[in-house]
């Protein structure tokens, strides 16, 4: 699918943690938000939520954030989406009713990123983003990368009802992550850190189901996340079948980034624009995020003409144990908080509305399965 040109000259370790024999998958569908997420919570409950709960548990006691600031915190937050999308608020209610869990710990989990923003203990996973608008027609690639005790409580997922149907991935509990819908607009989500961090506006996930529930393409997309109240950060690449966005949030607002190349987007886990990057948390992402920008950089520009069609750009993320960590492949021995995986890869190709995930890092691409979803 590649030319040699574009392929590591090492593969990373083999993955060294057990996964689900099979990934869990979870449609859900009908008008009313309530039932949809009580729907997916007893799914979800049949799948392992319990351990997801618990595992945040254990990540924010890591943090030094107490069982009673988790709960404040996923109160406020609950609060935010209430007043902005209560349709949202209907959804993470529904769903603890049919996980048979209070409110507060769906609400902590949607969360999340708010909440561990409170920590320096517990910094954010490596993810990594590639979007190619080669032949004019936007193509997306992703690593998710996270804790890998996290790995058994992730799902492929199709949720109809709302304004669009959309498919993707995302963990257990949380409403969306990276996906694509029905009106063939894509979402490619990483992770970023300002100091302004905090519980109050609408939590980023919530914010990506927002998207993918309700905007109609790129443009109507913008609108949405600049009307929202925002007090977290995070990275919204944006793309439907004529155009892309790749925008910075942060407290300090919304902000567009530039191509690394002509029909070229990149992404990692810092900020691309000038006036959140004054107030970013360096020590949480950098050097690590910096040496994948640039190592992703020089690949994708150096030597070949860019943009890269399709599947070429999953070879891009391979790397191996002498290269920045674009694969993430965790050590066994390291302890919790510490163990960042690759845990999956995502391709967005909007104008088909489909989404292939690989239950594995982009290096398993031949041996691990795909699984592939349309809006």
């Amino acid at each position: 699918m590649t030319s040699p040109q574009s392929s590591p000259e090492s593969s990373p370790p083999p993955f060294p943690f057990p996964r689900p024999e099979r990934r869990t998958h979870v449609a859900v569908s009908g008008p009313d938000p309530r039932l949809r997420g009580r729907e997916r919570g007893r799914l979800l409950a049949a799948a392992g939520l319990n351990g997801a709960l618990d595992t945040y548990d254990r990540l924010f006691a890591l943090g030094g954030i107490t069982p009673g600031a988790v709960r404040d915190d996923a109160r406020r937050a609950l609060d935010a989406v209430d007043a902005f999308r209560p349709a949202l608020r209907e959804q993470i209610e529904g769903l603890a009713e049919g996980a048979a869990v209070e409110p507060w710990r769906i609400a902590a989990l949607n969360a999340r990123t708010e909440i561990l923003a409170r920590s320096a203990a517990v910094p954010p996973g490596e993810c990594s983003t590639i979007v190619s608008e080669a032949g004019g027609s936007p193509v997306g690639v992703q690593t998710w990368d996270w804790h890998v005790e996290l790995g058994p409580y992730w799902h492929t997922l199709e949720s109809s009802g709302a304004r669009h149907r959309y498919v993707g991935l995302t963990e257990h509990g949380i409403l969306a992550k990276i996906g694509v819908n029905s009106a063939g607009l894509a979402l490619h989500f990483n992770i970023l850190g300002h100091r302004d961090d905090r519980v109050g506006g609408i939590p980023v996930h919530v914010l990506a189901a927002l998207v993918l529930e309700e905007a109609d393409g790129v443009e109507h997309a913008r609108e949405l996340i600049e009307s929202a109240p925002i007090t977290s950060s995070g990275s919204f690449m944006l793309f439907d079948a004529s155009g892309t966005a790749l925008l910075d949030l942060s407290p300090a607002g919304v902000f567009e980034a530039p191509r690394i190349a002509e029909g070229l987007h990149l992404r990692t886990n810092h900020f691309l624009t000038e006036t959140p990057a004054a107030r970013e948390k360096t020590w949480l992402y950098q050097p690590d995020s910096g040496e994948r920008f640039a190592f992703l950089r020089d690949r994708l520009t150096g030597g070949r003409p860019a943009p890269l069609p399709g599947d070429a750009l999953l070879h891009q993320l391979i790397t191996g144990p002498d290269e920045p960590p674009v694969t993430c492949v965790p050590a066994p021995t390291a302890p919790l908080g510490s163990r960042w995986a690759s845990l999956a890869t995502i391709l967005l190709t909007p104008a088909t509305r489909e989404a292939r995930i690989l239950d594995g890092t982009p290096a398993e691409h031949g041996t691990r399965p795909w699984i592939s979803l349309r809006a």
